[in-house]
């Protein structure tokens, strides 16, 4: 992607960071959420997930609502590890989640509905997206965050890890995606065609920058 970068000529100036290199600070994350109360352990397999989507789900969100199968009764919560366990963030049901995109504007979404409890914690010993989203920008001091609209829900429970890690927030510019003739986004699930594909075509720069245009 970096060599895809710069052939563009868009210039790169961060260094480089690995995420296997970060498997203390998320560690470290997930057990302030666990001792104060935020996380409980889920057993749901693939299967299970699988089975709880009864309708249709938009492609900009990957992740079902979850049914609360393995949730606590009441309000507390576990603060003990169980070994070989995914954890899932409990959501205020009916508590709208609300920001300001810097490209489409005012967002809410409503826990319970929109999304519901969210993964952060793997039983493989791996941090969630979300959680290693918001530890590796509040480590590197991220103020702006610049993604696909896909993400938008994402960026919702972002929110509420910021919030419960004590963390501050982040502006953020969803870009609409790009679609292909029949309005279905470009991703490699779809074969889209990578940028270097389309060198190895012999395509120049300009040609490439043109298409985006």
């Amino acid at each position: 992607m970096i060599e895809d970068l710069a052939w563009l000529g868009i210039a790169w100036e961060a260094p480089m960071v690995s995420q296997s290199e970060r498997g203390a600070l998320y560690l470290e994350a997930f057990e302030r959420l666990l001792a104060d109360g935020f996380v409980y352990p889920c057993g749901c397999s693939r299967k299970d997930l699988g089975r709880m989507m009864h309708a249709p789900h938009e492609d900009a969100d990957d992740e079902p609502v979850y049914d609360g199968r393995c949730r606590p009764a009441g309000e507390a919560l576990s603060r003990s590890l169980v070994a070989e366990m995914n954890y899932r963030f409990r959501v205020s049901d009916g508590e709208a989640v609300a920001f300001v995109d810097g490209d489409v504007g005012s967002q809410a979404f409503t826990a319970g509905v929109d999304f519901g409890d969210f993964l952060v914690w793997r039983k493989d010993g791996l941090p969630s997206y979300q959680l290693a989203c918001v530890v590796d920008d509040a480590v590197m001091g991220i103020t702006e965050v610049v993604r696909g609209a896909d993400l938008l829900k994402s960026t919702a429970r972002q929110i509420l890890l910021q919030r419960a890690l004590g963390l501050p927030g982040v502006e953020y510019f969803h870009a609409r995606l790009m679609v292909d003739e029949h309005g279905v986004r470009l991703a490699k699930r779809h074969d889209s065609l990578a940028i270097r594909t389309l060198r190895q075509r012999g395509l120049s720069r300009e040609d490439v920058l043109a298409m985006l245009g």
